[in-house]
């Protein structure tokens, strides 16, 4: 399935939003995540099936000043 990760295509054998975090290393609740412009909460990551041409954003907070 091809799908974008920030910006980027990927070409992954991934059914859910929380196996393409796993995937991709991305750990931690203090994600934000988005498919196609919305947000997906964390608890509804592991039922969010993701479908071929979808656009995926993953946030996370940064430091600094």
């Amino acid at each position: 399935m091809r799908i974008h990760v920030n910006g980027e295509e990927h070409d992954l054998a991934t059914a859910t939003l929380s196996e393409l975090l796993s995937l991709l290393d991305y750990e931690g609740d203090w994600l934000a995540t988005a498919v196609n412009g919305d947000l997906v909460h964390a608890e509804d990551r592991c039922d969010f099936r993701l479908k071929d041409s979808d656009r995926i954003e993953i946030l996370s907070p940064m430091q600094g000043g």
